[in-house]
């Protein structure tokens, strides 16, 4: 996919959208942005496939990288900034390299995490945070120097990246699944779509949490994918792909399910919300908005 500058001729021409780090999420946000209509550009360290080459260093007073990006409606921050004065840094240079005579305000967005909700219990975007967190501490001051808004991502997951293939970095025993509760995602699509929709409804000084609006079951999942690995497996569908040492490994993921579920008195998965530790209310941007997710549950 190419990702193109603003104009050939001229990197001064505006934008509607400067997206600062064109990673993982932009290879959903950009071809959104192209069916839309809404003029952008994009920034990577090295410049590949027609960005603009960026690199921020919070250390550097040179105009320079500044200079050369384009003048932007809204400007999305997809890296994080870490605790105080980052943010601060990065908006006054922007603002003072894309200052005009007559230019409209500008808005930022922060792509943030959800783990700055610790609390275990039911959280939205409203409820106490951790404050000392470097990026929550980024994010606010982001927040107060330039009433942008951030949208706090929960796990993110689409195309090559599947929550299933996480089950292996995060359960490597019996305990570690135990210790599992909920998960909370978002597909690129779903954050491609909330972007484009706060870029277009802007809510200065806002955060945003921002999930499917689905709380799933680790230990549901874990045995869930499991049978779906030993089915195919047992119809020869896809058996080549499959070593024996994964085939056993579903096995022992099923088993440890089922033993947890004795041991812990879980009588059915998934198992009560109430019963998986930390949840979060997605709802709340979402309403704000006027739409909603619409890729459904992971599967």
């Amino acid at each position: 996919m190419q990702i193109s500058k603003p104009s050939e001729e001229s990197e001064d021409e505006s934008v509607d959208l400067l997206i600062l780090g064109a990673g993982w999420t932009s290879t959903f946000l950009i071809p959104l942005l192209k069916r839309e209509q809404i003029k952008y550009a994009a920034t990577t360290r090295d410049g590949r496939d027609g960005t603009i080459q960026f690199r921020f260093d919070p250390s550097s007073s040179d105009t320079g990288p500044f200079e050369a990006l384009p003048l932007a409606e809204t400007v999305l921050i997809t890296f994080p900034l870490q605790g105080e004065g980052q943010a601060k840094h990065l908006v006054r240079m922007y603002e003072s390299t894309h200052n005009k005579p007559g230019s409209s305000k500008l808005y930022f967005i922060q792509l943030g995490a959800t783990s700055i909700w610790t609390a275990p219990k039911w959280q939205d975007e409203s409820s106490p945070y951790e404050r000392t967190d470097s990026r929550a501490i980024a994010e606010d001051e982001l927040m107060a120097c330039s009433e942008g808004a951030v949208l706090n991502l929960a796990g993110l997951y689409g195309n090559a990246r599947q929550p299933r293939d996480w089950i292996d970095r995060v359960v490597k025993s019996k305990s570690d699944l135990k210790g599992k509760g909920a998960l909370h995602v978002i597909h690129g699509e779903d954050v491609a779509r909330a972007i484009v929709a706060l870029h277009r409804n802007f809510t200065p000084k806002k955060r945003w949490l921002l999930t499917d609006m689905h709380v799933y079951d680790w230990w549901d999942l874990a045995q869930d994918w499991a049978i779906q690995t030993l089915r195919r497996v047992e119809s020869g569908v896809d058996r080549v792909g499959i070593s024996s040492t994964k085939a056993e490994r579903q096995k022992e993921l099923l088993n440890w399910v089922g033993e947890l579920m004795v041991e812990e008195g879980v009588k059915a998965l998934p198992r009560d919300t109430s019963a998986l530790g930390r949840a979060l209310d997605g709802r709340g941007f979402w309403k704000t908005m006027g739409i909603w997710p619409t890729q459904g549950r992971i599967r």
